[in-house]
């Protein structure tokens, strides 16, 4: 068990990648990421009838 073992925290390491035997601790101080705020999108404009204009005459 070493460097190529993907099980292992070694070879976790080696390989640059995160998992069970690899926790991916956040340094102390540091915020997580902002979830995604809560946008409300302005209603659609709806297109405006025209009036129908009657002829005099």
């Amino acid at each position: 068990m070493g460097k190529g073992d993907r099980k292992t925290a070694k070879g976790k390491r080696y390989n640059a990648s995160y998992g069970n035997s690899r926790k991916h601790n956040s340094v102390v101080g540091v915020t997580a990421p902002v979830t995604a705020k809560s946008v409300t999108k302005a209603p659609a404009k709806k297109a405006v009838a025209k009036k129908a204009v009657a002829k005099a005459g």
